[in-house]
């Protein structure tokens, strides 16, 4: 029972302490956008080389004359997310 009533304490506890963090800073913002794409873009390599060796044993109990396993297609370069700032840069206004 003790137990269970330590966890809870912790529990809110900590919930408190994460409910008061404050916004992140743009370049911390910036960096997290950037580990999260290069996370899934980690994902989608992970993906396709378990495609690859899916297909290689798939290849090796193949049965001559059946159809070859579907062909993985390889995720393109890694290009990091561009800040909203620089990819928008403001339009010369003409006065008249």
């Amino acid at each position: 029972m003790k137990k269970i009533i330590a966890f809870t304490l912790c529990a809110f506890a900590s919930a408190a302490v994460f409910a008061t963090l404050p916004p992140l800073s743009p370049e911390a913002q910036e960096a997290a956008n950037l580990a999260k794409a290069k996370t899934a873009y980690g994902d989608k390599v992970g993906a396709y080389k378990l495609c690859l060796a899916q297909n290689k044993v798939a290849d090796q109990y193949r049965v001559p004359g059946t159809a070859a396993p579907a062909a993985c297609t390889a995720p393109p370069p890694f290009v990091p997310p561009v800040a909203a700032a620089q990819a928008a840069p403001a339009a010369p206004t003409a006065a008249k």
